[in-house]
């Protein structure tokens, strides 16, 4: 992934949701992004909102949270859910909230791709 962390949830992720609308509400659910690193942030998706958004820092009740570093992100968006299934085995992402929600974070992430 050439774009930074910052720069994919500030810019990326928010025009995919615009352009996409019906695909977010496929995934319908609420996560929180808390990503470490000099490339991170916390950012708010929210697929349930008419229209869907991406903000930074935590907004409302977050149904599922997504904790990892900026380079496993870039790892997992890449990769998809193999790679989100490795990182998570290994320890690298922390998955909190309703973990079967986690399954569906790659629909959203290579909507952004």
């Amino acid at each position: 992934m050439a774009l930074s962390v910052k720069a994919y949830f500030d810019q990326k992720v928010p025009a995919a949701l615009a352009a996409n609308p019906d695909k977010a509400k496929d995934v319908a659910a609420v996560y929180l992004f808390k990503i470490a690193g000099a490339d991170g942030g916390t950012w708010t998706v929210d697929l349930v909102s008419t229209p869907p958004t991406c903000v930074p820092g935590q907004v409302g009740t977050p149904q599922c949270t997504i904790e990892c570093a900026d380079d496993d992100l870039r790892t997992m968006i890449g990769g998809g859910m193999q790679a989100a299934m490795s990182l998570f085995f290994s320890g690298k992402l922390k998955v909190s909230g309703d973990p079967t929600l986690a399954t569906r974070l790659t629909k959203l992430l290579q909507m952004a791709e």
